[in-house]
Formats: C-alpha cells, structure tokens, sequence
C-alpha cells in the first residue's frame, strides 16, 4: 500500500548530505521508506516512537553501509555492434580521430544501430543497464546520437524510456542527434544541423527527451553549430549539456555555460575562461575517466581548477562502445582517484549528490534526506572509502529504487 512504512535499520549511511559531517555519516542509523519517498533518516535511537509504530516492515541489515543509489549521469547505452577492431587499431599506432576520419568511429556504430531490430536494441539495452544496477545504480541517464535520422533518433530514445519502465529505475533521456555527421549529409554539416533544429519539436513533442546534448570538436560540430542546437532545445524549454573540451579547446564550456547547461562532459581541454563561465552559470563538470583511460590520453581535466571555483565534480561511465565500453560506475570512481586524483568521497559524491545535479534531479535523487525519492544501495564494507579503493570487486548486495528492493539483477 501507498502509506506504508518500512524500516531499514542497523545500518551506517553515508547519507552524501551536506558537507559535515564527512560522507554524511551517520553511525548507528535507520531509514524510513514510505512508498516511493523517505520518510525519516537519522540515528536510530532518535526514531520517533509515532513514526516507529506505523512501520509495517523491518529490514536489518547487520551494520552494513548503506549509501544513495548511484547515478549514471552519462551514458550511450543504446546501440548495436562493438568496435573492438577500433580497438586493436589504435594499440598499433592509429588516432581515435582517424579512425573517425576514415568512416570508422561514430558512424560504424551508427549503421549497426540502424540495421537493428527495436527488440534486439532494446534486449541489448536491458542487458548493458542491468549490469549498472548490480553495482549500485539506480538513476541512468542514456543518450541518443547513433542513429542521427529523425527515425532513429526517435527509436533510441523509445528504447531509453522503455527501459526505466522495465526495471523500475530512473531514466533521463537526452538527444544528442548533433553527435556526428552521418553519411547522407556528408560535407553538409550545416544542412545536418538544420534537420536537429527541426527534429527536436517532434522528438520533444512525444515525450522523448529531457535534455539536450551535443559533441562540440574538431571531428564533430563547431561552436556557431552547437549553438543552434542550443537555441533550438532553449525554445522548447529544453535543459542543454555538452561534450566539451575533450580533444582540443573548442571554447564550448564557455559556450554552454551561457545557456545555463546542466553539464559539460570530459573537460581534458578546459580552459580558465571555462572554468569561471561554468563556476558563474552553476555548470557541473562531468569528468569520464573510462574514455580517458580507454583512449590513452595524457591530459587530465583541470580538477584543482575545478576545487577552486567551487564547481560539482560529477562522474559517469561514459558507457559507449568506441571509446569507454565500460558497465563499472566502481571502476570508474578507483581511475578517477588514480587517474584524476580525486578523494574517495569526492568520487562517491561523484556518483551520487553531484550525479543528481548534472541532471537536474538534486531536489529529488543523489542523497539520503526526508522527502527524497527512496534510492538507496546496501554494500558489504567497512567504509564508504573501499567503494573507490577496491577495483575488480563488487561489493553491492541490495539495491532499492522508489522504496522497491530490485530482485531481477541476474549475473
């Protein structure tokens, strides 16, 4: 029933409320769940005796720790095919951007992703999706840009919506129909970019899309394109982000920042000029260090920059099968660590309060607080900091989405 209240309870959160007390760290804990929402969280021994007598459930969970649901804030999980050759080219000496340059890249996956039957992308979805739910997750959000036709962009973003549907999780989807030129419009960027202008409304229309992203490169779109895709998603009252800065300085945070992006995603290039554009505008960084990893660069994004402006870090597994084909948001927080020099916390903010943020879900998703939407993991450590410090290991033992404890989560 709606008004039911279950009692999750000897447990320690690392509720990722506030910035004090470290981790929001709460010792001897419990949590009350009423429906899809919190209704209390705080040490146990302060439930209040009128809230404890409606509970008609009760979890204990032998002091295990128990963190928000984590949150995929990038993701391109809808597609056919893999790019493992890619792969193999590049450890012989060849460039991601000539790959792309030589029909390979982007527009493979495109061509496997518009021969592919609706099920078959959606079984493959379903698939890629359930593995980020056995480490924690419970909020993805999943990308267009492999199909770049209006009918296909369109199939993408169903198959997107079909899968929170399925498994009960949050899903936000984003068009990111400016994400390369498809071959019909070879040597017509501008052309190509008229025809996003003019699919957003249908797309929109439909209920298909919750924002709007677009891949501002030298292999990709420019920064006057860019912008039109922008002014298009802002008459629509649609929220922007952007893949900015990844392989050179477009000037695209600066860009995006102006419009009030929710994110911009990679940031190896970012410049000062972008750093404060973002800081004014409340823009978060969304750091990928799977496609950092994965396309052996050697420029880290400006982190201590970041610190400084009091700019969000946000991660994501960038899943996507050219340059990050990773289904590991626990990985993800070890390279970013590792490779980035972030804190465990920071990494887990990452994936949790500052994940919520780059979506526009703060009010609702990304920390464990009354009135908040009841997305929690459970996992089998000693501390919130092993999340980040193990890697080839999943700890994860529980997941709970809107109050729901999630059973379907085959191996």
């Amino acid at each position: 029933m709606s008004d039911d209240l279950v009692l999750w309870r000897d447990a320690r959160f690392a509720s990722m409320a506030g910035v004090a007390p470290p981790w929001g760290w709460i010792e001897r804990g419990a949590l009350v769940a009423e429906g899809e929402r919190i209704a209390w969280i705080g040490e146990e021994a302060a439930l209040p005796a009128a809230l404890a007598s409606r509970v008609t459930r009760e979890h204990r969970l032998g002091g295990a720790v128990v963190t928000p649901g984590l949150i995929d804030g990038h993701t391109h999980l809808v597609y056919a095919g893999e790019r493992s050759l890619e792969f193999e080219l590049r450890l012989q000496g060849a460039r991601y951007e000539q790959i792309a340059r030589a029909g390979g890249g982007i527009r493979s996956t495109v061509a496997a992703t518009r021969a592919a039957p609706d099920a078959t992308l959606l079984a493959a979805t379903l698939a890629r999706a359930r593995a980020l739910l056995r480490e924690g997750v419970t909020t993805i959000e999943i990308k267009s840009g492999y199909g770049l036709a209006l009918e296909h962009e369109a199939r993408c973003l169903h198959v997107a919506r079909a899968v929170g549907a399925a498994l009960g999780v949050t899903v936000r989807t984003t068009c990111l129909a400016a994400h390369a030129l498809p071959p019909e419009y070879e040597g017509r960027a501008d052309d190509y970019i008229d025809a996003v202008c003019d699919w957003l409304p249908a797309l929109h229309g439909r209920g298909l899309v919750d924002a709007v992203d677009a891949f501002c490169e030298r292999i990709a779109f420019t920064p006057a394109q860019t912008r039109r895709v922008f002014d298009a998603a802002r008459a629509l009252g649609l929220p922007v982000k952007l893949h900015a800065e990844q392989l050179s300085d477009q000037g695209g945070a600066a860009l995006a920042a102006g419009y009030g992006a929710l994110s911009c995603d990679h940031l190896e290039y970012l410049s000062a000029d972008g750093v404060r554009a973002m800081a004014a505008a409340g823009t978060v960084a969304m750091l990928l260090p799977g496609a950092y990893y994965f396309l052996r660069e050697t420029r880290q994004p400006p982190v201590a920059a970041l610190r400084e402006a009091g700019i969000p870090i946000a991660l994501a597994t960038d899943h996507n099968p050219g340059s990050s084909p990773t289904l590991s948001p626990l990985l993800m927080m070890n390279m970013a660590c590792q490779l980035f020099g972030l804190t465990p916390e920071e990494a887990l903010r990452g994936f949790t309060a500052h994940g919520a943020q780059a979506l526009g879900l703060a009010v609702s998703h990304g920390t464990l607080e009354a009135g908040k939407r009841a997305d929690f993991t459970v996992w089998a450590v000693d501390h919130p900091r092993e999340l980040a410090y193990g890697f080839g290991v999943n700890p994860c033992r529980r997941v709970v989405a809107g109050g729901l404890e999630l059973h379907a989560l085959p191996s």
